[in-house]
């Protein structure tokens, strides 16, 4: 299979090498395309593949998107016509991607993917949504999970409202959590905070951009911030209710446990 994978970042290589393993099904040849002509040839020198312009008119078995969500649109429409058999992006954004793959590219298969990992903690979790599956699509999930990784169906729909919980949401509650906090000796952290702690300094070692990307796209924040402030107002009653409520369904457990 001949792929052309837009958008040479961190995500756009994960696609290359994952589906140019010795493990995959696919095997195929991979030819980059970026703005930053410099980016696309960086990520070509250190494989088997190729760069080509963005402005372009080469066509390709399968074209991949790993550009940022707000470009995916954009970018669909521009490469559309260049993809022969298959149209798929890896942005996180899945609602706005399938409908413009939707209108672009009707007569071709096409998927919208979202590995639930950043790149250097391959393997993991990974979304798709098939609005028009077919041979190479189904090559495409099979060479993902040749990785090691587990891919699992979703709808657009229900993957962007997961995003607002576990992404915007997580994120908005992490950071505020780092921002609203002092520096404390190590021995001061209990459990509850070293974890979280970790877990803030793995959301901040990240892009801004792509962070940012996040909250522009789903919401989650803002009611991260209504229930802060709930817990900040609530007496001794109304915390109680909103504890239960976290709690959710899970059995009390005493405190000395």
């Amino acid at each position: 299979m001949d792929l052309l994978v837009v958008g040479a970042g961190e995500i756009g290589r994960w696609v290359a090498d994952t589906l140019t393993a010795a493990a995959s099904p696919i095997g195929p040849s991979v030819s980059f395309a970026d703005h930053d002509s410099a980016v696309a040839e960086d990520a070509a020198a250190s494989r088997d593949a190729a760069t080509v312009p963005t402005d372009g008119d080469t066509t390709h078995d399968a074209v991949c998107l790993a550009v940022p969500m707000s470009a995916v649109p954009a970018a669909v429409e521009a490469y559309a016509p260049r993809a022969e058999r298959a149209i798929f992006d890896v942005s996180g954004e899945m609602t706005d991607a399938v409908a413009a793959m939707r209108e672009h590219a009707p007569d071709i298969e096409r998927a919208s993917y979202h590995p639930l990992f950043a790149p250097p903690r391959v393997p993991g979790n990974v979304a798709v949504a098939a609005d028009e599956s077919g041979p190479t699509i189904d090559s495409v999930s099979a060479a993902i999970e040749a990785g090691g990784n587990d891919v699992f169906e979703t709808t657009p729909a229900e993957h962007d409202r997961a995003m607002e919980t576990v992404q915007a949401g997580a994120h908005a509650a992490v950071l505020a959590w780092r921002l609203a906090g002092e520096e404390v000796r190590e021995e001061f952290h209990t459990p509850v905070s070293g974890a979280l702690a970790e877990v803030a300094d793995t959301v901040t070692e990240g892009s801004p951009a792509v962070y940012a990307e996040i909250q522009r796209a789903f919401d989650g924040a803002d009611d991260v911030a209504d229930a802060a402030r709930a817990i900040a107002d609530a007496d001794a009653e109304a915390f109680a209710d909103l504890y239960e409520r976290a709690r959710g369904d899970r059995a009390p457990r005493d405190r000395h446990d």
